[in-house]
């Protein structure tokens, strides 16, 4: 059932009073995939997520506490524009805290933070390894779903044609709910989101954006947030978004969350060199990556890293030039070159960017 969206602008489009911003704090709940959001009103415009008080919520509620101690802190980190309510209204990422800090976040040990608030340490390493400016492109794959949970679009008692016309396809046998990518993407580029791109994926109603360049930790807060607007842009239109690695067993291609990686020396003339030192690197870390590019230690990844439908069989690590059946892909370009990046093709959908580009920081850069 829908409400009326004519009706709810009339709301939206009262005005308010001066110097008053509604902040919709969005953060990570107990399962490691999914967000939650509240919002609270301040009597300012807020400039930097510093500004902005901490605040809590019930954590017995999102799988973060138990009923007896639920108050579990939100800190603000990340401040973007709010595409919803438009004007001076905010969306403010936050990290999960158990207990309340004392000093800002640099001051703040780790321990204080919950099970699945893996931005602090991610954060650590991005600071460690600044000199060496790592950037990530990732690739997030996602899948639209009707009410009832089946892809939307599908045939209800029956499955569409095979694989083939649907990857970057155009017209209405080929992609379903195109308006909510687009409206996704302008969402995104008013938030401040760094996104890069999007196209139909391979499976139909399988879709893509693509978050960066982002050096460093903006990388995980930004692809959070664009995780954020999508699931709530769909709201909008009635569609449900699953990030699962292999949401249709059979003969369909699975959803993963590639990501680019590079360091300035990469980047740089002769930088093939270190690209291929890096993958030895990553290969030597191989198991260790694949416990860290699903929030289940790979066990989601398994039902989609088969060494079918463009990918490398979990257990192997393998990589190549233009070879998307394997774990880490030297583009063809850079090959040619001589510099650029690597695609690690192994991260799942709903992988945890924090901890896969942790993951990748600390294998490559700080050994």
């Amino acid at each position: 059932m829908f409400t009326n969206k004519t009706v709810l602008d009339r709301y939206l489009s009262l005005p308010i009073p001066d110097n008053t911003t509604q902040c919709m704090y969005v953060w990570i709940d107990g399962t490691g995939e999914h967000v939650r959001a509240k919002t609270k009103t301040v009597d300012f415009i807020p400039k930097s997520p510093s500004e902005l008080p901490i605040w809590n919520f019930d954590g017995s509620s999102t799988g973060q506490a138990e009923g007896s101690n639920s108050d579990v802190y939100l800190y603000p980190v990340a401040l973007y524009r709010d595409p919803f309510r438009l004007g001076n209204n905010k969306l403010v990422l936050c990290e999960t805290l158990q207990a309340q800090p004392q000093a800002r976040r640099s001051d703040v040990p780790s321990p204080v933070s919950t099970d699945t608030n893996f931005r602090h340490t991610c954060k650590e390493v991005m600071d460690k390894a600044a000199e060496q400016h790592p950037w990530f492109g990732m690739e997030q794959e996602y899948t639209l779903l009707d009410s009832d949970q089946h892809p939307f679009g599908w045939p209800k008692n029956g499955f569409p044609g095979p694989q083939g016309p649907y990857y970057c396809g155009v017209g209405a046998s080929k992609v379903y709910a195109r308006d909510v990518v687009e409206s996704h993407y302008r969402a995104c580029l008013y938030a401040g989101v760094m996104i890069a791109g999007t196209n139909a994926e391979v499976m139909p109603s399988q879709w893509e954006f693509q978050v960066g360049p982002a050096e460093g930790i903006r990388m995980g807060d930004d692809l959070w947030m664009g995780r954020f607007l999508l699931h709530r842009v769909a709201e909008d239109f009635g569609i449900n978004v699953s990030l699962d690695p292999k949401p249709i067993p059979g003969d369909w291609n699975g959803a993963g969350c590639h990501t680019n990686f590079s360091t300035l020396a990469m980047r740089e003339k002769g930088g093939i060199t270190h690209i291929e030192k890096a993958i030895e690197k990553l290969g030597s870390n191989h198991a260790h990556h694949i416990k860290m590019y699903d929030p289940n230690e790979g066990r989601d990844n398994s039902r989609r890293l088969t060494g079918r439908h463009e990918t490398s069989s979990i257990h192997d690590f393998s990589a190549g030039v233009a070879n998307r059946g394997a774990s880490i892909r030297i583009p063809r370009q850079v090959a040619e070159e001589g510099y650029g990046y690597l695609e690690d093709r192994r991260p799942s959908s709903n992988c945890d960017p924090y901890r896969v580009t942790e993951a990748i920081v600390r294998t490559t850069c700080l050994d």
